[in-house]
């Protein structure tokens, strides 16, 4: 469906209104306003309602969050068992198969890239390395490099000719321009420092680059070599990852490659080998002319993930062709290095908390219908890049005209038990003023949070409102909402399992995410996009 671009509503107004544009968006945005205050206050809280619950909420997640799920990493068997659990539990529900050719899934193919240990190898002073554990590359760059090395300090001093050398230089971890995700800000100082080093040393001519690790790179060099190890991922026919310059029209469009990378994964490759390697390494490569043979081959294959969708049918023969999109993500990180001794990394959090939401609304919804339909979709592999919301967005089972609004929820039962964030309420994030609305009445008639709204502006250091599966209907012009309790220090470790859900929140959070969606189902009119909102075409 083509819609009007922000330049073209802008003329629009200024020949019907004779005040300037951004008077006339505002006083739009306030009728929008004020009519979905009016709708939603007149929609009474069904008695559906009544039947979330929180012993099954909690009993849901025991199941999803478990050992035996493995952690659910999308392309995997422990992905497709916790898929075929969730459509059993929407079936249970009372839910409908919505999926491809009459079931629950819609299948797509996940492109993973990364080096192929077994056709590429590194030696340094004519001994070999071994991939991963004692040398790692830091992007799947392709490369055949025979050279000598010259030691450049922490690769500052642009006195050193480095031009068509392997340069060697000392890791300068950096938190400028880092994510400030609480749980490994150690480890995200180091990738930035690998990515901003390597690129400069590129950019002067260097044939390859060697980074040696300091103290806290050494702590840390598991870490890079185990998740660098797995590649990166995309998928080839998906719809791009929106972003904070597509938004604001810095570039970056529709028409430019989709990023990649899952959100473990370095930044995009560069032109010549980026070799980390370990702070033992040191002595040795501070001596100029060691011999460094360096053949680097990567591989892409294709591994299937799927989506699981499921949907309620609406009452009203008018409106019954209008969905509502209740989104989630079941995956998550599989299993992988251990801490403190636990390897099973769950997930509870993320994003079992709003799977399990999810069967809880389904529940009551299919008990009591709305007029509107409402759809279900548990996304695969958000986690290596919003894959699976990427692919429905390009290839949805309902036209993306008829989706009145998504509703997505990630990682919704943590943090203090009063407090929340409701991503896209906001410029320039907001699309949709009249389903901010919308949930705001609901949650004053139903969990009564404390909005905070810091997560939703543009200069929060996580850019979270970029790193969840609406944000791939959003760019679409789809009435989209982010509901979150944020970051915390069990974010993507083994410690996000069951035992660390706040479940009174939890609950909350489920009803909260209901009501909404109640209230946009049976509302006269469907939710509008906003003027101001220009994702670019």
């Amino acid at each position: 469906m083509t819609t009007l671009d922000a330049p073209e509503i802008r003329r629009n107004h200024e020949r019907r209104w004779p005040f300037p544009a951004a008077t006339a968006v505002a006083v739009f945005l306030s009728l929008c306003a004020a009519s979905s205050a009016l709708q939603s206050q007149s929609i009474p809280t069904p008695p559906a309602y009544a039947l979330i619950k929180e012993p099954e909420i909690r009993a849901d997640m025991l199941v999803m969050a478990g050992d035996a799920m493995r952690g659910r990493e999308s392309g995997t068997l422990d992905e497709m068992r916790a898929s075929i659990w969730t459509a059993d539990q929407l079936g249970k529900a009372g839910v409908k198969p919505f999926g491809e050719d009459g079931g629950w899934f819609q299948w797509f193919n996940m492109r993973r890239t990364r080096i192929a240990t077994t056709s590429s190898s590194v030696r340094i002073a004519g001994r070999s390395f071994a991939l991963w554990t004692e040398v790692t590359p830091t992007s799947n760059t392709d490369g055949d490099v025979i050279g000598t090395t010259v030691f450049a300090g922490d690769g500052t001093d642009s006195t050193i000719d480095v031009r068509g050398r392997v340069a060697v230089i000392t890791l300068k971890p950096t938190a400028e321009g880092t994510r400030s995700t609480i749980n490994t800000p150690e480890y995200r100082a180091v990738r930035q420092g690998l990515t901003a080093q390597g690129a400069a040393l590129t950019r002067r001519g260097a044939s390859a680059v060697i980074i040696v690790a300091d103290a806290l790179g050494e702590a840390n060099y598991d870490a890079v070599g185990i998740l660098q190890s797995r590649g990166t991922y995309n998928v080839l026919g998906g719809a791009p990852r929106f972003s904070e310059a597509m938004l604001s029209g810095r570039g970056g469009g529709r028409g430019a490659p989709a990023g990649a990378g899952g959100r473990g994964q370095l930044a995009a490759p560069a032109a010549v080998p980026v070799l980390f390697v370990h702070r033992a390494m040191l002595a040795q490569l501070r001596q100029d002319g060691q011999g460094v043979e360096i053949h680097l081959k990567s591989e892409a294959f294709d591994t299937p993930s799927v989506n699981i969708i499921g949907m309620v049918r609406g009452t009203d023969p008018t409106l019954r062709d209008e969905y509502v999109v209740f989104s989630s993500h079941q995956d998550h990180d599989g299993v992988r290095f251990a801490i403190d001794g636990d390897s099973i990394w769950n997930g509870a959090d993320d994003n079992a908390s709003t799977s399990v939401a999810l069967f809880a609304i389904a529940r009551a919804w299919a008990k009591q219908p709305a007029k509107r339909s409402a759809l279900f979709v548990f996304h695969g592999a958000e986690e290596r890049g919003l894959l699976g919301s990427r692919w429905h967005a390009a290839h949805p089972v309902v036209p993306l005209g008829s989706m009145v609004a998504v509703l997505n929820g990630d990682m919704i039962g943590q943090n203090h038990a009063d407090t929340a964030s409701l991503l896209g309420s906001q410029p320039p994030h907001q699309n949709s003023t009249a389903l901010v609305q919308m949930a705001f009445e609901a949650n004053n008639r139903t969990g009564k949070f404390v909005i905070d709204s810091t997560w939703d502006r543009p200069s929060h250091p996580e850019g979270f409102y970029f790193r969840s599966d609406h944000a791939s209907y959003a760019q679409f012009n789809v009435p989209s909402i982010f509901f979150t309790t944020k970051l915390h220090p069990d974010y993507h470790t083994p410690r996000d399992d069951a035992s660390r859900i706040n479940y009174p929140k939890l609950t909350r959070m489920t009803q909260w995410m209901f009501m909404t969606g109640w209230i946009v189902a049976n509302a006269k009119d469907r939710p509008s996009i906003d003027p101001g909102f220009k994702p670019v075409p």
